[in-house]
């Protein structure tokens, strides 16, 4: 039923569209909020959540964001950033009231929103994570159960078909070079623009409520810092922090808000201060809203928690990796030179993933936002290879592809020599080299997941021999599987143990690898042992079909535990792991 007033209501959620008569093909998972995917009549793509779905016809972009039309009648409203309240036109006799804002993700955070040092290095969410910490807030499922977060409903994620340029985007050039450091083509992904549209909420913020009571000044700010610190208070019993919380997003409705003015007083005193304690009272019953996410962030013990659960679910779907689970519409089974992976496109970004396994549960892990913006370090002097701990507390390694370099981009001779013979290896078939000799028990890292960018930062003279023998692998929608213009990114696990043994581990501490290079510099093991191991597993790979000739000490790892002991097999020897497969080679 659609109110022709004031159709939106805060926790209004309306006649929700009927999931039958949604196409399959149209809903898509990102980071646990099931949205309905559509493209809009401008070309661009606009992302429905269950309230929006709703208000599918008004979210149609003509209806609110033709140029005209939203020119004419947005109001911009108070904060550093751009967003605008906007009303849809009105269709069937209904229409509603939007805020709709840019995301800012990539930009630099104002430094006036720095308010506690703890926050010195907050980062704007991405509109995927913004979204789905909201939900989660409404959910209310941590904290005290007689207290919920009232907020915005989110309607709707709309990505224009136009790409920025970095001077347009706003977005920091220091950060984008960061990115581009560690990855090539990294940048082409944020250069699109998102706009986050949510249901407006009718009412007033507190500051303009204690105004139109009649305090101002000094006196407006002894009332207004009690009422804030309240709201902190109940946001933090439920497990979240705002990084920039100010007064001015904390919403009372106008149905509320009427009654802040019913007082008795006789005298304007005893006015402003029964009605001054009105809103206080409000405010302690939870009868507020809080508006602006995109500094949205778990308290540290819900981190703690949430991150807790979630690694140990990620360690038992990795440990059973290989078992078929239910696939939602947006991702599809596929095998690539014998190794299964769940596909799926990365809305985030326009690029897209393939994760080794058929557990559909192990997709979210590694889509970019999640790896990519975290603190990382160099694991390698040769190549550009990256330790990162995740936002889901998981330990990953990630490389960008050699794919099509040539070999005067290597200083190694050895190295040169072989690539200017074979060329380096997709990451399909250091994928396959990587299963197929761990299926014959040579002891190697996992590999998890392969990131492929929607665009390419550089466009060198490319060795493409790689991408002729394999052009005829195709994505699920008929696609190259290896296209010259993109990057690829190679995710592997950082090996702490075998994935049955790190799943059955509550506590403790597990295993740390350390390159034999190194392992042989700090006095781990002797170079003759180390390279004796080395050989060794070589002449394995061999019997196997394999040369790894190539390989040097840093592309194999030992693993120490917490005594500092090695890992050996049964018979005492100390076990290396092949960590590298860009140019190990099958022979035929």
């Amino acid at each position: 039923m659609c109110n022709k007033q004031n159709p939106q209501q805060e926790n209004f959620i309306g006649e929700i569209t009927s999931l039958a008569t949604v196409s399959a093909s149209e809903l898509v998972t990102v980071l646990g909020v099931v949205y309905v995917h559509r493209k809009t009549s401008d070309g661009g793509d606009i992302y429905l959540t269950q309230f929006g779905l709703a208000h599918a016809k008004l979210l149609d972009v003509e209806n609110w964001y033709a140029r005209d039309w939203f020119e004419t009648y947005r109001e911009k409203l108070e904060g550093t950033s751009a967003v605008y309240r906007v009303p849809t036109k009105t269709v069937d006799g209904c229409h509603l009231d939007l805020v709709v804002k840019n995301s800012r993700v990539g930009e630099d955070v104002p430094l006036e929103t720095h308010t506690l040092m703890e926050f010195i290095n907050a980062e704007f969410n991405s509109p995927w994570e913004e979204f789905s910490l909201v939900m989660e807030m409404r959910e209310g499922k941590y904290g005290p159960q007689d207290r919920n977060v009232r907020t915005q409903e989110p309607l709707a994620i709309y990505v224009p078909p136009e790409r920025m340029q970095v001077w347009q985007s706003g977005r920091s050039l220091e950060k984008i070079n960061r990115i581009h450091a560690r990855h090539p083509g990294i940048e082409l992904d944020i250069l699109r623009q998102y706009k986050l549209i949510y249901a407006w909420i009718p009412g007033q913020n507190i500051v303009e409520i204690l105004e139109k009571v009649g305090i101002a000044g000094a006196d407006l700010q002894t009332h207004l810092e009690p009422l804030t610190k309240h709201a902190i208070r109940d946001l933090e019993q439920k497990g979240f922090v705002m990084a920039d919380m100010k007064p001015v997003h904390l919403i009372v409705r106008a149905d509320d808000e009427a009654g802040v003015f019913e007082c008795t007083g006789v005298s304007d005193e005893e006015r402003i201060r029964a009605q001054a304690a009105n809103l206080r009272e409000l405010l302690e019953k939870g009868r507020y809203s809080v508006v602006d996410y995109e500094l949205v962030l778990r308290t540290p013990k819900y981190e703690k928690e949430v991150a807790r659960a979630r690694r140990h679910r990620y360690l038992d779907d990795q440990r059973d990796r290989f078992k078929p689970t239910h696939l939602p519409q947006h991702l599809m089974q596929m095998e690539i030179l014998g190794v299964p992976y769940v596909y799926g496109r990365v809305e985030s970004t326009g690029g897209e993933l393939w994760v080794v396994g058929r557990n559909g549960h192990l997709f979210d892990y590694f889509l970019p936002e999640r790896w990519r913006r975290e603190p990382f370090w160099r694991l390698s002097q040769r190549s550009e290879v990256f330790y990162t701990l995740t936002k889901d507390h998981v330990h990953l390694v990630w490389k960008t592809s050699k794919m099509g370099e040539r070999a005067g981009d290597s200083s190694d001779v050895s190295v040169s020599d072989a690539v200017l013979k074979y060329g380096y290896n997709s990451p399909f078939e250091e994928f396959a080299i990587a299963r197929e000799l761990a299926d014959h028990g040579l002891p190697a890292v996992y590999v998890r997941a392969v990131y492929m960018t929607r665009g390419r930062g550089l466009t060198p003279d490319l060795d493409n021999r790689h991408y002729l023998q394999l052009n005829h692998l195709k994505t699920p929608v008929g696609e190259p599987l290896l296209r010259e213009d993109r990057d690829y990114i190679t995710l592997r696990g950082y090996y702490n143990g075998l994935d049955e043994w790190v799943a059955e581990q509550e506590s403790g501490p597990l295993l740390k690898p350390v390159d034999a290079e190194t392992a042989i510099s700090i006095g781990r093991l002797p170079a003759e042992q180390v390279e004796d191991v080395i050989a060794e597993l070589k002449s394995r790979m061999l019997a196997y079909g394999y040369d790894g000739s190539c390989l040097a000490r840093n592309d194999f790892i030992l693993s120490e535990n917490a005594d500092g002991q090695l890992e050996k097999d049964k018979e005492g020897v100390v076990i290396a792991r092949i960590a590298n497969f860009e140019l190990i080679r099958k022979i035929k």
